[in-house]
């Protein structure tokens, strides 16, 4: 049983108090939170009026807030603390700026005047919003296989409440999982789809949420196909084929450059053996004797002219081997 309680039980046992009330709230940090306090004593009780703020911290431990007493207003601890309307004509709310964490916990506030009290408590919780979610995917996106979708937000005050919905034309509304999608019920955020088919396709909308804010992601679940083993080994030996056919033509072509160059370096060498005579010289132990023999013929042609011509000469100048001559 809380200090509050046991106060609040106190008075109505004693029955001196007028009201009380019970409130609980839910901010996020950052933004700011009025805490209502309203009391109904007039205006002319203002110099016996007493009010006074208490936070009871998760220890136990209470401490003071802002008090108005005899006059005056006590603010002891933080100047983000104020009252939040004219406390003296019956509103003493409280407002407390630029909330934190460490703001969270059981304010109470008492109104008092004379014998008359108001007492009420405030249980405020400050919260964090879910940041943005991050989408992924875990598994094959094949045909026949499963995949299992996660979302999860990095930061947020707990509990988180997780929810896949698939995104249907175009993003304009969502609608329900696919039949044999699984929702692991221990971890909501994620998500297992089986057996991909066509169907399965699309895009998915995770929404991350608790009680101070909303965050979501997407993801798209694209599929490939995969036909049959053969269909798979018929590609590859055809691609292996063809790439076997392309080394063997590219072979066939070099094959062919070398084959030409072969034959053309064939030809030019005979070629040249071929004119190779007609402008060799002749030996010169050829040219001597052929020199020699020219010059030896040519010498026993003169020499057999010259006695050829010496026996003419002495048969003309012989008269009597002429005589016999004609004779």
């Amino acid at each position: 049983m809380s200090a509050s309680t046991v106060v609040t039980l106190f008075f109505v046992l004693l029955g001196v108090l007028t009201t009380y009330a019970h409130i609980e709230m839910k901010r996020v940090v950052g933004d700011n939170a009025t805490l209502p306090c309203h009391h109904q004593f007039s205006v002319g009780d203002d110099t016996t009026l007493d009010i006074e703020w208490l936070f009871l911290k998760p220890t136990n431990k209470q401490r003071v807030v802002i008090t108005y007493f005899a006059g005056r207003v006590f603010n002891p601890n933080d100047n983000r603390v104020a009252f939040a309307g004219e406390y003296l004509k019956g509103d003493a709310s409280l407002l407390i700026s630029d909330l934190s964490l460490t703001d969270s916990g059981e304010y109470s506030c008492k109104a008092k005047t004379g014998a008359q009290y108001h007492w009420s408590t405030i249980n405020l919780i400050v919260l964090v919003k879910p940041s943005k979610p991050r989408c992924w995917m875990e598994g094959k996106l094949l045909e026949g296989s499963d995949v299992k979708m996660i979302c999860k937000s990095a930061d947020g005050s707990d509990p988180i409440h997780y929810k896949w919905e698939r995104v249907l034309d175009k993003g304009k509304y969502a609608g329900k999982l696919p039949p044999l999608a699984l929702i692991d019920l221990k971890n909501p955020e994620s998500v297992t789809l089986k057996n991909l088919t066509k169907d399965s396709t699309g895009v998915y909308k995770c929404t991350a949420s608790n009680d101070v804010g909303v965050g979501s992601c997407t993801v798209e679940v694209k599929m490939h196909y995969i036909r049959g083993i053969g269909v798979v080994a018929g590609a590859v030996v055809g691609v292996s084929f063809g790439v076997v056919l392309i080394i063997l033509i590219i072979w066939l072509v070099f094959r062919k450059k070398e084959m030409k160059k072969y034959e053309e370096e064939t030809q030019n060498e005979i070629r040249e053996d071929a004119d190779a005579p007609k402008a060799k010289l002749a030996k010169p132990n050829s040219l001597s004797s052929s020199r020699s023999g020219s010059s030896r013929s040519g010498t026993s042609s003169t020499q057999s002219m010259v006695h050829n011509m010496g026996l003419q000469g002495q048969h003309a100048c012989d008269p009597a081997v002429a005589a016999v001559e004609r004779s």
